[in-house]
């Protein structure tokens, strides 16, 4: 499994999911979850969704 995602698109992911967790959390909703793919993808820094499109960020 070799990382597939580059800085600035992990960055994004960390953020977006703490964003998404952060929301949650204040709407009390169960939905903050997701927030879980891409926290997990960007901190391995590997995306599975990535793999069939042939995509790599990562340089």
């Amino acid at each position: 499994m070799t990382q597939n995602l580059g800085k600035l698109d992990r960055t994004l992911r960390i953020v977006a999911g703490v964003a998404i967790a952060a929301w949650g959390v204040y709407a009390q909703n169960w939905l903050g979850a997701i927030a879980l793919v891409p926290l997990a993808t960007g901190l391995i820094g590997w995306c599975p969704v990535y793999l069939p499109i042939g995509l790599n960020t990562n340089k």
